[in-house]
């Protein structure tokens, strides 16, 4: 009886972490601006397109990465959906394996990992997982205003 109740404990307990972790993936979070060395990330961002000629959603992806297409799908509709702003934003995708200095320099830890980043080149949000559309467009329209 004993045993049960230790493994319906730690069932318990494994689920709960579990559901605390879930809840952030798919979150938007807004970035610290302040403590970011942009001169650092320039010449990294720019060598994947990140030019600053408008504000820019940067995905990193992988061929083994599943939900990656998902976030594809996401970034590509707002994108599209702002084309017609006056500062319409960049969809840059990223093969995490073809740049891990830019990956270690944003801090990637898992993918997908999505940046929106203003137009001056300074991160603004960051989203783990796969982002909601809204959010995304929420996030970005104040960016493309001219």
């Amino acid at each position: 009886m004993i045993e049960i109740t230790i493994l319906l404990v730690v069932v318990l307990a494994a689920v709960a972490v579990g559901m605390v972790l879930q809840r952030r993936n798919g979150k938007l979070r807004a970035s610290d601006t302040e403590a970011q060395d942009e001169s650092a990330r320039t010449d990294l961002l720019a060598s994947v397109g990140a030019d600053n000629s408008g504000p820019a959603v940067l995905h990193f992806s992988a061929d083994w990465c599943g939900p990656c297409a998902a976030v594809r799908r996401v970034v590509a509709g707002v994108t599209e959906e702002l084309s017609g702003s006056p500062r319409p934003p960049l969809d840059i995708e990223v093969d995490i394996d073809a740049e891990p200095a830019l990956a270690k320099e944003l801090n990637v830890l898992s993918l997908p990992t999505t940046f929106v980043f203003d137009i001056e080149g300074r991160e603004r949000f960051r989203i783990s997982g796969v982002p909601k559309s809204t959010d995304l467009r929420t996030a970005l329209e104040p960016l493309t205003v001219g």
